[in-house]
């Protein structure tokens, strides 16, 4: 049974998740293991958590849109596969039981919290080279696959998908770092948005918890984007991987 002290713990996590999803990334890597610790069983824990922090992507998305002018072939090409891939890994999430992912969740969490480590020095390279694709033009279709992959990723757990897909992004697609991370953006939104859709009919999303961690997100990413600029994503990220390196060795060593 959850209680009020509980539930206070959930909305702090989920302010902190939408909070580091502003300004770094890695929001999951915080409010998960929360959900988990209170008493939520994983695989019930995982949909919950996908749902209640959907509502921060489209805020994402909503503030990166005026960087997709120019982007809707690429746009034709990436949600389809993103949504394809979400709707997959979500299905394989509810087939995954208990005791199953419960033993591949240390895993997850340690390896988010190594892609999430390695934004930065990927964001650094693609500035330094400027982005250039291994793809001419015209080849863009080449991300359909690669991308329709990462998103069954996010759809399954979803932490360190946005550097999972910067770094497809980048390989193949020829342009500016600020209009790939916008269509990184609406890519992770349909990916978490399918996922979503699909845990609503599960029977396995915990309600009162998704709304309140809803509510709490919301909260986390407003005051996030007020104070980006203010704040150095890059120790705030480096902060959320030591938690999620500490998380994820508990889980693996309990």
């Amino acid at each position: 049974m959850i209680n009020l002290t509980d539930y206070l713990i959930i909305i702090l996590a989920a302010m902190s998740a939408g909070f580091v999803n502003a300004l770094a990334g890695g929001g999951t890597l915080i409010s998960f293991p929360v959900l988990t610790a209170i008493g939520i069983p994983p695989v019930a824990a995982n949909i919950t958590n996908t749902i209640a922090l959907c509502p921060g992507y489209f805020g994402g998305s909503l503030a990166q849109r005026r960087d997709l002018k120019g982007q809707g072939r690429r746009l034709w090409l990436v949600i389809p596969a993103g949504i394809t891939g979400g709707l997959l890994g979500g299905y394989i999430l509810l087939k995954t039981g208990e005791k199953t992912f419960k033993e591949v969740i240390p895993f997850l969490i340690l390896m988010a919290s190594g892609l999430l480590a390695l934004q930065e020095p990927l964001r650094k390279y693609f500035i330094r080279h400027k982005t250039q694709s291994i793809a001419g033009r015209g080849k863009e279709m080449w991300i359909i696959l690669p991308v329709c992959l990462a998103a069954i990723y996010g759809g399954y757990f979803g932490a360190g998908l946005g550097v999972i897909l910067l770094a497809i992004m980048g390989l193949i697609i020829s342009d500016t770092l600020t209009r790939i991370n916008a269509l990184k953006q609406i890519v992770s939104l349909f990916t978490n948005v399918a996922a979503a859709v699909f845990f609503l009919f599960s029977g396995m999303v915990v309600w009162p918890v998704a709304i309140v961690m809803a509510a709490g997100a919301l909260a986390g990413g407003s005051l996030g984007g007020r104070l980006a600029g203010k704040i150095n994503p890059v120790y705030l990220r480096w902060i959320v991987v030591s938690i999620g390196v500490v998380v994820g060795v508990i889980y693996l060593v309990g």
